[in-house]
């Protein structure tokens, strides 16, 4: 399985704590605003992510979470799901 970060850009305030708690570097401040003014971040490299779970943790709006991506099994072989 792999992982998938999910964000939402309007709930965010552009706090930057996920981008500064994340051990791997998995994310990055946008250079776009949400419809509040404020900039929300991006992934920049999601293969990187170790799943820890701090940006969740300490995001004070709710407004980023990790799953994981389920497999897709195509002629008996495993794909990851796009």
């Amino acid at each position: 399985m792999s992982i998938e970060i999910h964000i939402i850009k309007e709930r965010c305030k552009g706090c930057n704590i996920c981008i500064e708690i994340c051990q791997a570097g998995v994310l990055e401040m946008s250079d776009e605003y949400n419809t509040n003014g404020y900039p929300f971040p991006y992934v920049k490299q999601q293969e990187e992510c170790i799943n820890c779970g701090m940006c969740e943790m300490f995001c004070p709006e709710f407004a980023i979470w990790v799953s994981f991506k389920e497999e897709e099994k195509i002629s008996g072989l495993k794909v990851g799901a796009q």
